[in-house]
């Protein structure tokens, strides 16, 4: 690279200060046209001498612009001390927004000659725009006045850098915040705490239950008086009880993981092996998530020889959409096999295609009446049974498999007004065998759940002898649901409370896990 000084040095050394004389001889070899001047550096931004906008042509000589001097470089200069200043004030400057006022850049501020571009009342540095509207001192420091008196001011104090915000595109983001709660508080990770929160759908299902979440809740205590419950000779019953029956299923499987986290043993194999008859039935069942439970019992329902059809009926016909579809997820991966596939094995004719309907979990959950389609499906049921000789199932299936509960309440109330009998005679009437048990449950259920359940706890019971499978299924599967409901309809139609008909049927310490589940005697 060649400097318009031959043998080194950079353009403008040879240009003389104004104030300061002139010790330097001219240089010996100095091209023609260029200036003879000093050697020394030039301050930058201080004002060039007129001396070079005059003489005779060269290098030096422009032609000013309108309304101010000439430059005192071409158009395009060879590279010099001036450009590199201007070009690393520039960088530093925009490395400087682009941080967002991060750091500070040690480094004299070059002025172009001639007024100041950016002038300011009173003097002082130029405003600098800030994102968001006002001005803004510039984010490095200035270099001192020069001597003699310039537009320059004194340099402003020093000020914290402006934050740039993160508008939306631009480089900087903010870092990630962790997630507010009402009130402004931050939540903390979930973790499995005393302090972890029950979803929306624990809340709701807790709602008409007897068995409910029991505050405070701590699992590392609970698993350690378990335990102590069971270790040594012997195992103390009434703490397993006061645990197993008044924590709610989130609880209890809070409570299984803290246990084989502090001892690395199971918690149901040990409950298990203390705890028999009925009375570990129960223990072995509140272990068990309520999707895993009804995977269960269909299980065992199906598995072997023969089918235990009122199992099938009483959790198909009764189970939400989102229960049932738990309840499949749960069976496949438990046991490795499809839940529809398992009942078409077991069972067969319309009684099969009816489980199959159900175990779709695609049930209407509207809450809204159609009357004209309550009237219209009322007379295809008319239709389909009572008024022609033999029975359309079909018509039955579709239509007590599809619709929501408040629907089929109202097509069983226009069917009493086209037929003398109810639906649930009718029914009987046309139907027999599983088929007629089936439909029967979807009719009962669809009128009044609770009163449907109060009848199963209340044929387990009566007569000689004890149906203990449906006792214990029902009151398990119920306790965390709408067991309040279940005993007033028990109350209601059998003139007892359900509490005193458990404790008259049972005994020990089975009888005391079942009325603490139903939440007492009365």
């Amino acid at each position: 690279m060649s400097y318009p000084y031959p043998g080194g040095g950079y353009p403008g050394q040879g240009m003389p200060q104004p104030g300061f004389p002139n010790p330097n001889p001219p240089f010996p070899n100095a091209a023609p046209g260029y200036p003879q001047g000093p050697a020394t550096m030039p301050m930058p931004g201080a004002p060039p001498s007129q001396a070079l906008y005059g003489g005779p042509a060269g290098y030096d000589q422009m032609p000013a612009p309108p309304g101010g001097p000439g430059l005192p470089y071409s158009p395009q200069p060879p590279l010099g001390f001036q450009t590199m200043v201007d070009d690393a004030a520039t960088v530093a400057m925009a490395a400087t927004a682009f941080r967002g006022g991060a750091g500070s850049v040690a480094m004299p501020t070059p002025q172009p000659p001639g007024p100041a571009p950016y002038p300011s009342a009173g003097g002082g540095a130029p405003p600098y725009p800030v994102v968001g509207g006002g001005t803004s001192a510039p984010p490095y420091p200035q270099a001192p006045p020069p001597a003699g008196g310039s537009f320059r001011s004194a340099p402003p104090p020093t000020q914290p850098h402006p934050q740039m915000p993160s508008a939306p595109g631009s480089q900087r983001r903010p870092p990630p915040q962790a997630p507010t709660a009402p009130g402004g508080h931050r939540t903390a990770p979930a973790q499995g705490t005393p302090q972890s929160a029950t979803s929306s759908t624990s809340q709701t299902r807790h709602k008409y239950g007897t068995l409910r979440e029991h505050q405070p809740f701590d699992p590392h205590a609970d698993g350690q008086t378990l335990r102590n419950a069971m270790r040594g000779v012997g195992t103390d019953e009434k703490a397993i009880i006061d645990i197993m029956a008044h924590r709610s299923s989130e609880q209890r499987q809070n409570i299984i993981l803290q246990y084989k986290t502090m001892y690395g043993k199971d918690l149901i194999a040990n409950l298990r092996s203390d705890c028999g008859g009925r009375f570990g039935q129960v223990i072995e069942y509140l272990c068990m998530t309520p999707a895993r439970l009804d995977a269960y019992l269909i299980r065992n329902a199906i598995k072997g020889l023969g089918t235990d059809e009122k199992v099938l009926i009483e959790i198909l016909s009764t189970r939400t959409n989102q229960e049932l579809a738990e309840i499949r997820m749960a069976y496949n991966s438990d046991y490795n096999k499809n839940l529809e596939q398992d009942i078409i094995d077991d069972t067969s004719g319309h009684f099969q295609r009816l489980m199959v309907s159900l175990a779709q979990g695609n049930r209407s959950e509207s809450t809204t009446v159609d009357m004209a389609q309550a009237q219209r499906e009322a007379k295809e049921l008319y239709d389909a049974g009572e008024k022609k000789w033999g029975t359309d199932e079909s018509k039955f299936n579709a239509i007590l498999v599809q619709r929501s509960p408040a629907q089929l309440r109202a097509t069983f109330d226009e069917y009493s007004r086209l037929c003398k009998y109810t639906m649930e005679q009718s029914i009987k009437r046309e139907m027999s065998g599983d088929l007629e048990k089936g439909m029967l449950a979807i009719v009962k259920s669809a009128r009044d759940t609770p009163a449907y359940f109060a009848e199963r706890l209340y044929k387990s019971m009566k007569g000689l002898g004890t149906d203990d499978d449906t006792l214990i299924r029902v009151v398990v599967t119920r306790c965390e649901v709408d067991m309040q409901l279940i005993k007033q309809a028990f109350q209601a139609n059998y003139k007892q409370t359900l509490g005193r008909f458990i404790a008259g049927d049972t005994s020990g310490d089975y009888q005391k896990i079942l009325l603490a589940l139903i939440g007492g005697k009365d």
